[in-house]
């Protein structure tokens, strides 16, 4: 793909990031959000960002890798906000300060804690683009990136995350990584330019209950669909005839029950795959202007940043139409 000169430890967690299945968007999702919303940034902010889109697309899953392989404990609630059990909204602090006061340590870590973390990530963001720190606005952009995609993915936002409550689950893997993974290549990832954000504490609320307010209708058409299916037909089977399970030991969907369920879910995953994009691009963006709008030329060589305006310029006609260079034949399981 690009020109990023990766150090040997960015490769160790590449790789490994790469030889799990994560549970959150998959590689798929996470890896065609960060991709598409480097090409929707504006220029100048856009050049620096596709000098390293290979290192931007690669690290989207490391969250998800420091939470599942390094079991770092601090990591899991960063990525969920069991809504329902903070009350309601209008209720809930804003604030993360005001929001410690009123849940305690346990609260937060068992119901999760990414609308506070995104703006937590977006702070940071900002300041390492004040301060003109390369490596942490590529490793915090990346970050950034996927726990917004998590913000647009309904269960994320959902005590009921995995069906678990009313009988449905596999549900959350089957949404988030199988559907795109099967479908995604159909799937349009032009979103238009980037848009400078207001008020990010406003805007991440706001896409937190957006993607809350998908939950019971994803779940229902769920629901009924499985009426018409029986075990027999709903779910795969190994080389021994029985209901064959993942790694994680979760039920495997039958393919024709994932195709009748994307159709009937009716352009949903597709939908928030969009919005993530698109929040991404605004944050990213934001994050720089609020910085000042630093000029970011000096920070990569001019013979990189040569090398690859060629590259950019085709890379954006695609884009134009929808497609992203380089990752629409990977993890095509038709």
């Amino acid at each position: 793909m690009k020109n990023f000169k990766f150090k040997p430890t960015f490769i160790t967690f590449s790789v490994i990031s790469i030889a799990f299945v994560t549970l959150s968007w998959g590689i798929f999702g996470h890896e065609h959000i960060n991709n598409a919303a480097v090409m929707a940034l504006p220029k100048p902010l856009q050049t620096f960002f596709y000098n390293h889109v290979d290192f931007i697309t690669q690290e989207s899953t490391v969250p998800d890798l420091r939470k599942y392989t390094l079991r770092d404990k601090a990591e899991n609630p960063r990525h969920f906000m069991d809504m329902e059990n903070f009350g309601e909204v209008e209720s809930i602090p804003l604030p993360f300060d005001e929001v410690k006061k009123k849940y305690d340590e346990k609260f937060l870590s068992d119901n999760g804690i990414l609308p506070w973390y995104i703006q937590e990530v977006m702070a940071k963001l900002t300041k390492a683009f004040k301060d003109k720190r390369k490596t942490e606005i590529l490793f915090l952009a990346a970050d950034l990136a996927h726990y917004i995609g998590d913000a647009n993915m309904p269960l994320h936002t959902a005590v009921n995350h995995d069906g678990q409550l009313t009988n449905q689950k596999g549900i959350h893997s089957l949404w988030e990584s199988r559907l795109p993974e099967m479908f995604g290549k159909t799937y349009s990832f032009y979103t238009g330019e980037a848009k400078y954000v207001d008020n990010v504490e406003k805007a991440t609320w706001a896409m937190i209950k957006d993607t809350h307010s998908q939950v019971e209708p994803l779940l229902l058409i769920d629901r009924k669909l499985r009426e018409t299916f029986t075990a027999e037909t709903m779910y795969e089977k190994d080389e021994k005839g029985n209901i064959a399970k993942n790694k994680f030991g979760d039920l495997i969907y039958s393919k024709e029950y994932a195709t009748q369920l994307h159709a009937a879910l009716n352009g949903m995953v597709e939908s928030q795959m969009r919005k993530a994009i698109v929040a991404t691009t605004n944050f990213w963006y934001t994050a720089w202007v609020n910085a000042g709008k630093p000029n970011l030329d000096n920070m990569d060589s001019k013979e990189l940043t040569n090398r690859n305006k060629k590259n950019l310029k085709n890379d954006l006609k695609l884009w134009k139409t929808g497609k992203l260079f380089g990752l629409e034949s990977e993890n095509d399981f038709n």
